[in-house]
């Protein structure tokens, strides 16, 4: 079992998440400590990966700018997400060489941890071959991305579970034309449980990665970052 830090917030800005996330990369880059897992939710947020173009936004700045849906362009791998209410987003911070990982293992266990999950609410997920991400037939239910740098993993997945789901009619989704999204709630016609969901993707993580979870508070966590530890700083607490 992995000694990992469980980090389960409500909500946190995109911005102050993906500085934490660079932080403890940072950290675990050179020192050995905890793994981190963290669950939350975004405001409406774009997010364009590495291979993103803004044509796949389908909307102007303009229009984005009155709707409040901020836009980052952002390292992780694929194309361009949505990020929103209504959707828990999962943020690994592995480090992959500690816990025997490569890429392949990595997004295989976040799609399988995804499918066990539906499958616990009664929905039957899919992978579909050539694509990241889970689909529910031929709709798309749960978006991965990943980062790597330094042997540390960070970005992560987003499952709709109640979104706005007019939200993705703003872009491409993950780059492909036509594609529609859907949600936990849409499919099973009845709102979703936000605890009883958490609940049970943390317990699929932690068998599916061998996680040994404690919990992690957002003060605890500001604490330990800021500043950045020195090599030889002790280890998380």
């Amino acid at each position: 079992m992995f000694p990992t830090k469980f980090l389960n917030l409500n909500y946190l800005s995109y911005n102050e998440a993906l500085t934490l996330m660079w932080k403890l990369v940072d950290i675990k880059r050179s020192l050995r400590c905890p793994e981190v897992l963290i669950f939350l939710e975004h405001e409406p947020t774009l997010t364009m990966g590495r291979r993103a173009k803004t044509s796949d936004i389908l909307v102007s700045q303009e229009y984005l700018a009155k709707e409040k849906i901020a836009v980052h362009r952002v390292e992780r791998g694929g194309l361009v997400t949505y990020h929103g209410p209504g959707q828990l987003v999962v943020y690994p911070v592995f480090n992959i060489h500690t816990m025997g990982l490569n890429v392949d293992k990595l997004v295989y266990g976040l799609e399988e941890a995804v499918l066990n999950t539906l499958s616990h609410f009664g929905i039957t997920g899919n992978r579909r071959e050539g694509y990241r991400g889970v689909w529910v037939y031929e709709e798309k239910i749960a978006s991965i991305g990943v980062a790597i740098r330094g042997g540390v993993t960070y970005h992560g997945l987003a499952l709709n579970y109640a979104p706005n789901l007019s939200h993705f009619d703003l872009i491409n989704p993950c780059g492909l034309n036509g594609i529609r999204m859907t949600a936990m709630s849409k499919i099973l016609r009845k709102p979703i449980n936000p605890f009883s969901l958490r609940e049970t993707m943390a317990s699929n993580f932690r068998q599916q990665f061998k996680l040994d979870l404690s919990e992690w508070s957002l003060n605890q966590a500001r604490q330990y970052i800021e500043p950045i530890p020195t090599v030889g700083t002790g280890p998380i607490t």
